[in-house]
């Protein structure tokens, strides 16, 4: 089992991201293995909204909390009962949220979540995809039930950040679907086309742009913005509709969906390893599925910014970026 100590990344309140100390450099120790535990020497991580969002509500604690989700790496130790991964193997994963994140030198992570790192990315690019592949894969295969068959339109919301980039290729690989994707900027737009979106719309028009690309409607929406959007939502979906959302708005009123019997799904990928449940080894199933797709060139990276210093300060300027809304693909930071 590891013992000493590690360099990470910190937050002890959450603080806005341009001062010095809403993330700093602190030394903790090295993470304790469960008996399916991996041990992963972090090479790269990416900075997703759910990073910025827990450090910016973060209440004052004594002990800094360790940010941070995806990571790629190389497998250190194993647990007493660890089977499927080996010391010296490349893995990625996108971890657990009831745990100490990736933003360190040691990454401990239950080995049922974690994949082999697809042979043909760097560690850098690799890490820009595990959480929102996950995300995306859950939404579209468990909630929407889609196959290679599956016919009709797929409406992405947010369709240029982490998630709509690889549930564009994912939508346009494994399934029949047309996919329209949501961009409000040239950059935006240009991006979601070389991934393969049939449509572009825009959000801040979203029925009368969506309508004018789908006049009989969609049948599929995933929204990373619910709030103000039900009625729109209700007016572009056909009857029978779906509709997978990962934020969190408050007070939602899902009234105006009944009339035309639209389900609306909830994804959270952390609900497996917060949970253990009997099937959370399907997401390390995944991630092996995905880098296969990924070294046969039928997937791609969505890392768009790769910052080389993995210190407080690479990852306050990753967070900020992240923040600002308007990152294309994934913001990186690799050693």
């Amino acid at each position: 089992m590891a013992t000493g100590t590690m360099e990470a990344v910190g937050a002890y309140r959450g603080l806005p991201i341009d001062d010095p100390e809403s993330l700093q450099d602190v030394v903790v120790p090295t993470p304790q293995l469960r008996p399916r535990d991996v041990l992963v020497r972090v090479e790269a991580v990416s900075v997703n909204p759910a990073d910025v969002g827990l450090r910016g509500s973060m209440q004052r604690s004594k002990e800094p909390r360790i940010l941070g989700f995806d990571a790629a790496g190389v497998v250190v130790a194993t647990g007493t009962e660890v089977t499927t991964l080996a010391v010296g193997d490349d893995v990625w994963c996108a971890g657990d949220i009831t745990r100490a994140g990736s933003n360190a030198q040691f990454y401990a992570v239950d080995e049922r979540i974690v994949g082999h790192e697809p042979a043909s990315l760097s560690h850098a690019d690799a890490a820009a995809l595990p959480l929102t592949t996950i995300t995306a894969w859950e939404s579209l295969f468990d909630h929407f039930q889609l196959t290679a068959e599956s016919q009709g339109t797929l409406l992405i919301m947010g369709a240029a950040g982490g998630v709509g980039s690889i549930m564009i290729q994912l939508a346009k690989e494994l399934t029949s679907l047309r996919v329209l994707a949501t961009a409000s900027r040239s950059e935006s737009a240009a991006w979601v086309k070389e991934l393969g979106a049939d449509g572009v719309v825009d959000h801040h028009d979203l029925v009368a742009t969506t309508q004018k690309q789908a006049p009989g409607g969609v049948d599929f929406i995933f929204s990373p913005h619910s709030r103000g959007n039900v009625h729109a939502f209700a007016t572009l979906l056909r009857p029978f509709g779906h509709i997978t959302a990962i934020d969190d708005p408050q007070r939602l009123d899902l009234l105006p969906l009944k009339s035309k019997s639209i389900t609306w799904h909830w994804k959270l990928m952390f609900t497996r390893p917060m949970y253990e449940t009997a099937d959370m080894d399907t997401q390390k199933r995944l991630l092996e599925t995905v880098a296969s797709l990924v070294d046969e060139k039928r997937l791609r990276s969505t890392a768009t910014k790769v910052i080389d210093d993995f210190s407080a300060t690479g990852l306050r300027e990753a967070h900020s970026l992240v923040e600002s809304g308007h990152a294309v693909g994934k913001v990186v930071v690799a050693r």
